[in-house]
């Protein structure tokens, strides 16, 4: 099966472009997640034969949102964490802006495996959402991930707003410290690993220049002066059915690409 992953950055403009028509087609996904919608079920003029399509809207018009296309119908789709989850993690920021209600995660069960995609809260240049997305949003989402993993394994995806390690960007010296490269969310990111999830791309790609989103200014993208903070993780238990892991920065439309996972499994 191929899994698919593409913050399209506002799902109108992209179907508007035809950019998301002709990537539908071309790279015909099993299961597509996407992140940033900025729209509801309708909002946009998508029809795509032969998918079943679940949306995770945000309370504010506009803004974040998150949607799975699959060709196969889930068991069950879950927005957001589930209540009686979500008590145990507060999810306000200093503004009470509650994260909760931004349509950032949605959940898809099949027979034999769950589909995640999530888009992380941004921390923000002054970094005002740095406590909110270490201290819980981060916690909250891989704790989720490991409640269902003792269910069935995970796959999960979307833009974690996080570059791992120095190799994940252009010009790591200058972004240290700042938005998607601070230690608190590196080491978010890094508990999703030494939880045991897999990140997928570096299991096959070694080394820097691979990246999944670029500023629109300066021409960063043609200077391919990018950020990976695109990602499939997938539990321990799929590591020997991951077939390949890429990055489809020839995909545009958005300021970020689609990257995918194609896994061995039915």
């Amino acid at each position: 099966m191929k899994f698919y992953s593409w913050n399209v950055n506002g799902i109108r403009a992209v179907v508007k472009k035809g950019t998301f028509q002709a990537f539908v087609k071309e790279h015909k996904p099993d299961v597509l997640c996407l992140q940033e919608t900025k729209a509801e079920q309708g909002q946009a003029e998508i029809d795509l034969a032969g998918y079943h399509e679940y949306w995770n809207s945000a309370v504010k018009k506009g803004y974040s949102g998150t949607a799975i296309f699959s060709k196969r119908e889930p068991l069950n789709v879950i927005n957001g964490f589930p209540k009686e989850f979500a008590k145990k993690f507060s999810f306000a920021d200093e503004l009470q802006r509650d994260s909760a209600e931004e349509g950032r995660v949605i959940t898809a069960e099949f027979d034999k495996f769950f589909v995640v995609t999530v888009y992380t809260p941004n921390a923000k240049d002054d970094l005002s959402r740095l406590p909110l997305r270490h201290k819980h949003w981060d916690p909250a989402f891989l704790a989720y991930c490991k409640q269902l993993e003792k269910k069935k394994p995970v796959l999960f995806s979307g833009d974690l707003n996080v570059a791992h390690t120095e190799l994940d960007l252009a010009n790591p010296k200058p972004n240290r410290g700042k938005k998607g490269f601070t230690e608190e969310e590196r080491e978010g990111f890094q508990n999703f690993l030494d939880a045991g999830f897999i990140d997928t791309f570096r299991m096959f790609t070694e080394g820097n220049g691979h990246y999944s989103w670029w500023s629109n200014f300066s021409n960063a993208r043609s200077r391919n002066v990018g950020w990976r903070i695109d990602y499939w993780l997938v539990s321990e238990k799929l590591r020997k059915q991951v077939k390949k892991a890429e990055i489809h920065a020839d995909v545009m439309g958005s300021d970020h690409c689609p990257v995918s996972v194609t896994v061995n499994i039915d």
